[in-house]
């Protein structure tokens, strides 16, 4: 059977560097947007992080005349385009008033998460939008296509936060024997190296979220950031007691909230709130942190341009290193 043909919507065929910096709760913030877009690559950030609701359209105007000025003041190197992901699952009893936002300012990349909603997609293509929806295997992949997104992320086994136990060669080899749109792969990507090898195996871009947690404009609290330097895969625990979903966090942050890593109970999904991580008494995201296993790659915290430029280098060496093989 021969695949289909590859094809990317401008706002992603344009981008300098494959990379999407992932959307990431309480920490994702418009300063580590800002930065993200500057240096070349998607800044993103969960429309949920603006809190009250109002806020939102108060960082959309933020971000939106920041990277403005930018390419005013850069017009041979603009900065990249940026995306804000919704969570579609019924929790959410913001998504209406958060999409109404995001039309507002004709967001140009939203990321949806935890199903897949036929009327978001329509929404956000008629104002010119680009939806990319995250997956955990090839079912829900096809579901997404099916109700319209325009691309998928699909969430690898080692990802931070949600995620699959699929190995990534499985999931993209699987997507792009149908699917020949914009696919980012997500799972334990914190080098340059790394992205190279996720656009080999088939995918356009890489999504990359735990590195920027360990970033100076990242809102994370420094004991959090101290932790990821500090830490490798061996520090991952990946279990639902916290969302109802599974999900990898970091066996420190759950030690320090008085649990057992490696004893947690399963939890019963249908009793949590995905959209804010309550359900247990150790919330999710605030106390438990996310994580995924590529951290032992990330030993300081630094300006996200800098983590930026160090993917560049690495990927330009690596790509070097494939050539002379």
């Amino acid at each position: 059977m021969q695949p289909p043909a590859r094809y990317l919507p401008p706002v992603l065929k344009n981008l300098k560097f494959p990379v999407i910096g992932s959307p990431l709760f309480i920490i994702s913030n418009p300063k580590l947007v800002i930065a993200q877009c500057k240096a070349g690559v998607v800044g993103s950030m969960p429309a949920l992080n603006a809190r009250p609701a109002s806020q939102l359209d108060e960082w959309l105007a933020e971000i939106t005349e920041a990277l403005a000025a930018h390419d005013r003041a850069h017009p041979d190197s603009p900065a990249a385009p940026f995306a804000i992901n919704q969570i579609v699952h019924k929790s959410n009893d913001r998504l209406d008033h958060d999409m109404q936002v995001c039309a507002k300012y004709k967001v140009p990349i939203i990321i949806t998460s935890l199903g897949a909603r036929e009327d978001v997609n329509r929404a956000v293509q008629s104002w010119g939008g680009v939806v990319l929806h995250d997956v955990i295997n090839n079912v829900f992949a096809r579901k997404a296509i099916e109700k319209g997104a325009d691309g998928l992320i699909p969430v690898a086994a080692g990802a931070g936060g949600h995620a699959s136990v699929k190995s990534p060669f499985a999931m993209v080899a699987e997507i792009r024997e149908w699917f020949g749109g914009p696919v980012a792969l997500s799972g334990a990507i914190s080098s340059g190296g790394a992205i190279l090898a996720a656009l080999a195996m088939g995918a356009d871009l890489a999504y990359i979220g735990s590195a920027f947690i360990a970033t100076e404009e990242a809102r994370a609290v420094e004991g959090y950031k101290k932790m990821i330097t500090e830490s490798n895969s061996d520090d991952i625990v990946y279990s639902n007691f916290y969302t109802g979903v599974h999900g990898n966090y970091l066996k420190g942050s759950i030690r320090n909230a008085g649990m057992d890593p490696d004893n947690l109970p399963q939890s019963d999904p249908s009793k949590m709130n995905f959209a804010t991580g309550a359900g247990a008494t150790a919330k999710a995201w605030k106390d438990i942190w996310g994580c995924g296993q590529g951290i032992g790659a990330i030993r300081a915290v630094v300006p996200a341009a800098e983590l930026v430029e160090r993917f560049k280098r690495e990927y330009a060496e690596a790509k070097a290193r494939v050539c002379v093989a």
